[in-house]
This record gives structure tokens, C-alpha cells and sequence, in this order.
């Protein structure tokens, strides 16, 4: 088995990330551990055992996507909310 289709790695790699957004935060880095998470639970299950790098990398920046836009939906600026601003570009 090669490496990118062990379990760990990908529960790994999704720690670090969102060890990275509690440091970092901005809602960036958590799209990608969210995505590198789930991708470790389906090779846990047996869904991607098989798969060559580049599917594995594909299928984890489409889980990382969704889970982007699922959290812009959740956590985004809020239908109604209107951005005030108080300065001027130029002060």
C-alpha cells in the first residue's frame, strides 16, 4: 500500500491544518482539513484504497471545495447585512 492511501496521513495532515487555522485564522486552512479529513475516512472505510495520487488529490480538493463553500454558507455575511463603512480610504 502506498503511502497517500494510508488513513493517518490524512487524519494527520487534517490536524495540522486545523492546528494551522486555530493559529492562523481566517476560515482558510479549515476547508482544507475538513477535506483531508474526510478523505482519511473513506480510506479508512475502503472507499479510496485503490486510488493513484492524482485521483486522491483530486477527490480531497473537491472535499475541501465543498466543505469551503458549505462553511461560506454557514459562517458568510449574512443576507440583509450591508457593510458600513466609517473612514475614508484616503485618511
Amino acid at each position: 500500500m502506498e503511502w497517500f492511501n494510508q488513513p493517518w496521513i490524512w487524519m494527520s495532515a487534517a490536524l495540522v491544518l486545523a492546528i494551522g487555522e486555530v493559529l492562523i485564522p481566517g476560515w482558510i486552512f479549515f476547508g482544507f482539513a475538513v477535506g483531508a479529513f474526510f478523505m482519511g475516512a473513506m480510506i479508512w472505510i475502503g472507499i479510496g484504497t485503490g486510488l493513484s495520487l492524482a485521483w486522491s488529490l483530486v477527490i480531497f480538493a473537491v472535499l475541501s471545495l465543498i466543505a469551503y463553500v458549505g462553511m461560506r454558507q454557514i459562517f458568510g455575511i449574512r443576507r440583509g447585512q450591508v457593510k458600513i463603512w466609517d473612514r475614508d480610504v484616503n485618511d
